[in-house]
């Protein structure tokens, strides 16, 4: 048996200001924006650049009790973990365009890592692996 998470839905405020996040702040790649007039919401699919594994679905709350949860799905733990090939070169970036890192890197066993918020609070890891911790292939 083989399987697969393809995608995470993120939930967001707004369609528009979060492809601008994802996509001029982070730099992620647009996949897909689909109109669903069936159920009056819009497919968008994101991933960072170069990336073939999970994506993300950015999810709309359409209901006042999903509003609730945008920026703290994890209830305030760090919830995505975006990998890199190039710590400083995206951290530096990020910080230029306003990204805002609550924890500063740190060098650790497993690799550099440091904590930013998204643009609705949502905590992710920017890191980078060491080449002990490089991530295994489960595909084999």
């Amino acid at each position: 048996m083989k399987q697969s998470i393809i995608h995470i839905a993120l939930v967001v405020k707004d369609y528009d200001e979060a492809i601008h996040f994802y996509t001029q702040v982070l730099n992620f790649d647009l996949i897909e924006d689909t109109y669903q007039p069936e159920q009056d919401k819009r497919w968008v699919v994101i991933a960072p650049p170069n990336s073939t594994g999970t994506t993300i679905l950015l999810a709309k709350a359409s209901a006042p009790e999903q509003e609730t949860f945008i920026g703290n799905q994890a209830g305030g733990r760090v919830f995505l973990f975006l990998s890199t090939d190039d710590f400083w070169r995206d951290y530096n970036e990020m910080t230029s365009k306003g990204v805002e890192f609550i924890r500063e890197p740190v060098e650790q066993p497993y690799g550099t890592v440091a904590v930013f918020k998204d643009l609705y609070g949502n905590l992710w890891d920017l890191i980078q692996l060491s080449a002990s911790h490089a991530m295994v292939d489960r595909t084999k």
